[in-house]
């Protein structure tokens, strides 16, 4: 067997039943499911190449992610996320601008921003310099509304577990990245620098902006100081700025993603949680770290 078909269902939404799964199997001529979690994932080896049109056969319209990996190598020695809309559910910025009254105004920016339309550095600069003289409680506020993608404390402790060094990468803020490190544990995080006077945003941000060529620089960066080469990574994100660092990676999804990157990217999660990324490595259920 050289690829595995790894399937995950919307826990929410469907279940994979045994017939189900083994309607898939038949339609791409794959060997017995493994089940990694009842109802929700397998893996189904593979001899043959995948036929893609035989599996949105037996798909349809279901809310059903599929994946295919090597059957080598599957289980990745770094984890580089994206933040915002990723390991979070939400836009950090877009949110801090609904403090100042202007998030609808942000929003709009952002959401051209992240499906490529837009300059990522320019558009950061200028929704950053439209939050000037915003008071600085306004980040904590800001703060109290995040909320953490389902899956996304099993991904980091699993992978800490095993080994795996794990960064977060984001086009967003350090107050953000570094409150969402500590609670998950990421191993490293990364981000832009919010410039203030001590009481109030000042409307700047920190040079140099980390953007999408900072963030494929950083997959490259902790492979080599891991020790390891690309193929033994995994990169996850949504936005444009994440697209490079999504197609270098050697398990790169595109996850819940904008269309650009949906479009471009050989591995989509469309449909499940974060824990797809830890069914997609062939982790089952049962060894998830709870973190």
């Amino acid at each position: 067997m050289t690829t595995i078909l790894t399937v995950i269902a919307q826990r929410e939404a469907t279940t994979l039943t045994p017939a189900l799964l083994n309607q898939i199997r038949n339609a791409v001529r794959g060997a017995p499911p493994v089940v990694l979690s009842p109802g929700e994932a397998a893996d189904i080896p593979l001899s043959v190449p995948l036929d893609q049109v035989a599996l949105r056969a037996a798909l349809g319209e279901q809310p059903i992610d599929a994946i295919v990996t090597k059957a080598r190598g599957r289980r990745k020695a770094l984890l580089i996320a994206d933040m915002d809309s990723t390991i979070i559910t939400s836009e950090t910025l877009d949110e801090l601008a609904g403090f100042a009254g202007i998030g609808d105004r942000i929003a709009a920016i952002t959401k051209r921003a992240m499906n490529g339309e837009l300059d990522f550095k320019a558009a950061l600069r200028e929704r950053v310099a439209m939050l000037k003289g915003l008071d600085l409680a306004a980040l904590d506020k800001t703060w109290q509304e995040v909320r953490l993608t389902p899956g996304a404390r099993e991904l980091v402790a699993t992978m800490q577990a095993k080994g795996a060094l794990t960064a977060l990468v984001s086009g967003g803020f350090s107050f953000f990245t570094g409150k969402v490190a500590a609670e998950l544990g990421f191993d490293v995080h990364r981000s832009n620098v919010l410039l203030d006077d001590g009481s109030a945003l000042t409307g700047l941000v920190a040079e140099p902006i980390l953007d999408r060529d900072s963030k494929v620089a950083a997959l490259h960066e902790l492979a080599a100081q891991r020790g390891v080469k690309l193929h033994a990574t995994l990169a996850v994100g949504d936005g444009a700025n994440d697209l490079d660092m999504i197609l270098a990676a050697g398990l790169g999804v595109a996850f819940h993603a904008k269309p650009v990157v949906a479009k471009a990217a050989r591995t989509r999660v469309d449909h499940a949680d974060l824990r797809a990324l830890l069914f997609a490595q062939g982790y089952p259920a049962s060894a998830f770290v709870a973190g």
